[in-house]
């Protein structure tokens, strides 16, 4: 036997290993990537039913809530409109969630399942991006209601002081960004980690260059 068929030889064994790897690897990682995504499907549906709960329960238990809330949001449809905004992502976010963990499950090709991994990154990342906006934009709206509107509070802008005003706009801006902070190491915490472990199995598929 010459070298050339010696050189085929080792290179049908490689190859060989390889299928046999990827034909072992493959379902693993289906798998735990389809795992991972029906934990975030479950994970977004406990928030939604936890924020449901929050609004919900103080509404239709303490009058004194409902006479703070009707000081503070003396409009009452933009109370309405940032409660229907904020379900309406919510729900949105849970129905692509389900997509995606319905498209991991059913795949049967590396390339389809790297790209539902892909797509499941990105509803992740913007409905994050989405709640840090909103959370910082909602208190200050909150703030600005509050010190219009709350007797005890209310303030005259016009005749305040320019140092009074940066002194306020200051603490806004301080406790806005640390409320946000907060809202980002939560999210950091829940979905950091199980989006670590996606893009471990998506790295994994990679190295494995199979469709």
């Amino acid at each position: 036997m010459d070298g050339l068929d010696l050189l085929k030889k080792d290179w049908d064994k490689e190859s060989s290993k390889k299928k046999l790897s990827v034909k072992d690897i493959y379902p693993m990682l289906h798998k735990k990537s389809s795992s991972i995504v029906k934990i975030l499907f479950y994970i977004s549906l406990a928030e939604l039913v936890f924020w449901i709960l929050v609004n919900s329960l103080p509404y239709f238990t303490s009058d004194s809530y409902n006479e703070r809330l009707d000081l503070v949001f003396q409009n009452d449809y933009i109370l309405t409109g940032l409660t229907i905004t904020s379900y309406a992502i919510i729900l949105l976010f849970v129905y692509l969630l389900y997509k995606s963990y319905k498209s991991i499950s059913i795949t049967d090709s590396a390339k389809n399942l790297m790209e539902s991994i892909l797509k499941t990154r990105k509803i992740i990342k913007y409905y994050v991006l989405y709640n840090l906006i909103a959370a910082g934009l909602s208190l200050i709206i909150g703030f600005y209601y509050a010190l219009h509107n709350t007797p005890n509070t209310a303030i005259d802008f016009s005749n305040i002081s320019d140092k009074k005003m940066a002194l306020i706009i200051f603490v806004i801006t301080l406790i806005t960004a640390i409320f946000v902070l907060v809202i980002w190491l939560f999210y950091k915490l829940i979905y950091g980690l199980l989006l670590k472990r996606l893009n471990r199995n998506y790295n994994e598929l990679k190295k494995l260059e199979v469709d």
